[in-house]
């Protein structure tokens, strides 16, 4: 259908096929896959951007999902205007408004399916949401902005402080010879050491890193997956020591 109304309008259209099958979370797999086509397409043809559909109530959705999910700034930016090379340009549109634009058009459309699958929490999301008025996507999508602005900040900042007070300690260590910051300054500091130190793992985040937080500040150690973050004067982090059998 895309490909018939795309040639009648002499709009260049390609269709992706991933080479593997989908396993696993299948709207996370799905969009993983999607996005990595995508990408490799636009590079493939030479392009700068991708731009992408997201509107505003896809954005009230993700905010209070991420609200259950007890996010801090960096998870309440929610969907970014921009994120590398993929630009939102719609984020402050509702689905209806977009919807009216594409009836008015007579532009051919299918619904999902899978928009209608309570197994996926968006969907829940959505329908608890149907007809809820006093939370204004578009202020939420504004509040979302506000949030990655934020956390830009936020990124720059702790950049500048690493710079500054993160030093290598050994072949695998690194010191933090500064701490008395904000606590979420500190938590930062901390996972950009974890991020140092296993480049391309994922850095645990939320009670895992707090509760390693709070023995340090206290002067103690405390084990976050492979590595022991010790507190003091300096606190460092190096290789745990193997457990015993």
């Amino acid at each position: 259908m895309v490909a018939g109304w795309c040639a009648y309008q002499n709009i260049p259209h390609a269709i992706l096929t991933p080479e593997q099958p989908i396993n696993g979370s299948v709207q996370a797999a799905a969009r993983a896959a999607r996005y990595a086509l995508l990408h490799r397409w636009r590079q493939a043809q030479g392009l700068d951007w991708l731009l992408t559909a997201h509107h505003a109530d896809d954005q009230r959705e993700t905010v209070l999902m991420r609200l259950n999910r007890s996010s801090g700034v960096g998870g309440l930016a929610a969907i970014r205007a921009r994120n590398g090379a993929v630009l939102r340009p719609l984020l402050g549109w509702r689905r209806e408004e977009l919807a009216g634009i594409v009836a008015a058009q007579r532009i051919p459309h299918v619904e999902d399916p899978s928009n209608r699958n309570e197994r996926f929490d968006r969907v829940v999301m959505r329908r608890h949401l149907a007809g809820v008025d006093w939370i204004d996507p578009i202020a939420v999508s504004r509040s979302a902005a506000a949030c990655a602005d934020a956390e830009e900040a936020l990124a720059w900042m702790v950049e500048q402080l690493a710079r500054e007070h993160v030093c290598a300690d050994g072949e695998e260590g690194f010191t933090l010879n500064r701490w008395d910051f904000p606590m979420e300054i500190q938590r930062r500091l901390v996972a950009h050491m974890l991020a140092m130190a296993e480049a391309g793992a994922a850095v645990p985040r939320g009670d895992t890193l707090d509760q390693a937080l709070a023995q340090v500040r206290a002067g103690k150690k405390a084990s976050i997956g492979n590595w022991l973050l010790s507190g003091g004067a300096l606190w460092s982090l190096r290789p745990a020591p193997p457990r015993r059998q």
